[in-house]
């Protein structure tokens, strides 16, 4: 399982989906929202909310989430994680206009690093556990 500890600060970025379920807004449908995270400090570099039709994040939010992200850091980092079978084309073609190296893992293996923010995320939208 990969740790936080593992890192250094900005060596290592993480996508992930926040949410367990998707985000329901009447006007618009239902979302899930992709972060790309710090893995050594955990801080939330970027977001963005995509259809729950799409698998990933179109091409010009995907650049968009980037950009915020080395705005927000100063540098890029030097590898990309993502869980395995999912952003499998946009993001780690992004990734790489960036220079940044893409490393599929299990899911199970970011559990360390994404947990904190995910149940952060499920207390905001749903409220904390009863």
């Amino acid at each position: 399982m990969l740790e936080p500890n593992q890192f250094k600060e900005n060596e290592a970025w993480v996508a992930f989906q926040l949410n367990d379920d998707p985000v329901r807004t009447m006007q618009d449908g239902n979302f899930n929202c992709v972060a790309l995270m710090d893995a050594a400090s955990g801080i939330i570099l970027g977001t963005a909310f995509v259809s729950v039709a799409e698998q990933e994040p179109p091409a010009l939010e995907l650049r968009r989430l980037f950009e915020t992200s080395v705005e927000r850091s100063n540098c890029n980092p030097v590898t990309l994680f993502i869980p395995k079978g999912k952003y499998q084309s946009a993001v780690p073609a992004e990734a790489k206009r960036h220079g940044i190296e893409v490393v599929p893992v299990q899911e199970s293996e970011l559990v360390a690093l994404t947990g904190e923010a995910r149940q952060g995320f499920r207390e905001h939208f749903q409220g904390p556990p009863a």
